[in-house]
């Protein structure tokens, strides 16, 4: 359904992105951050079901200004060096990234982002530090507690598993305080990862409520 696509940033650099639109006319834009493991294909997917639903949806590749064209399964092995990676990250400059992803949809109508994992993190990020947005949805954000303090400019929603060995409740409780005004969703049992049908911790019921609970909260707040 989608394509490669190339996009500028404001310090001219050049980065690659899986664009995805809808059969008929967009009803708004979703960027799509990813998680650790590049814009591969459970990202695309992502792109695609967005789009199947009326979105034009674009995943940038924040990891290409340091592991150009990055993707990954899921493997332990894969995990281990996708996190070997993490040192490379710089917020500051995946913001300019989602900032040209944002300016590939602005024709489209209203934008939302909505990031898993790390792209959670970024997503919400990118609520508080970026214009052009009407919403952001953070999928459990492993470190959007040390930027909680932050003010977003636009509705946020986030999702995080009760069970997350990375993201204790006690943290999403320390998110609600300081974020009172997001929706903020824990599921039951469900382990970090969960709304990823390809990683080991899915979780079939967690991740459609999530989903139903995104697209409800992208269609009342888009507009």
């Amino acid at each position: 359904m989608g394509q490669k696509v190339k996009l500028t940033t404001s310090d001219n650099h050049a980065l690659g992105a899986y664009r995805a639109d809808p059969s008929g006319t967009p009803k708004g834009g979703i960027v799509v951050i990813q998680e650790i493991f590049g814009v591969n294909h459970h990202i695309r997917a992502m792109c695609d079901r967005f789009a199947g639903i009326g979105y034009a949806a674009i995943a940038p590749q924040v990891f290409d200004r340091f592991a150009r064209d990055f993707e990954s399964g899921y493997s332990p092995d894969e995990i281990a060096h996708a996190r070997s990676l993490i040192g490379n990250l710089n917020f500051d400059l995946m913001m300019k990234d989602i900032e040209a992803s944002v300016g590939n949809l602005k024709s489209v109508g209203p934008i939302g982002i909505v990031g898993y994992c790390m792209g959670g993190t970024a997503a919400f990020l990118a609520a508080c530090r970026l214009n052009g947005l009407s919403t952001a949805v953070a999928y459990y954000g492993g470190m959007i507690d040390k930027f909680a303090d932050e003010k977003p400019k636009c509705l946020v929603q986030m999702h995080f598993g009760e069970k997350d060995e990375g993201i204790p409740l006690s943290t999403v409780e320390d998110i609600k305080e300081k974020q009172p005004q997001a929706e903020v969703y824990t599921y039951p049992g469900a382990p970090h990862g969960f709304a990823c049908d390809e990683r080991a911790s899915f979780r079939q019921e967690s991740a459609d409520l999530a989903w139903q609970r995104t697209t409800a909260f992208l269609a009342k707040n888009m507009k």
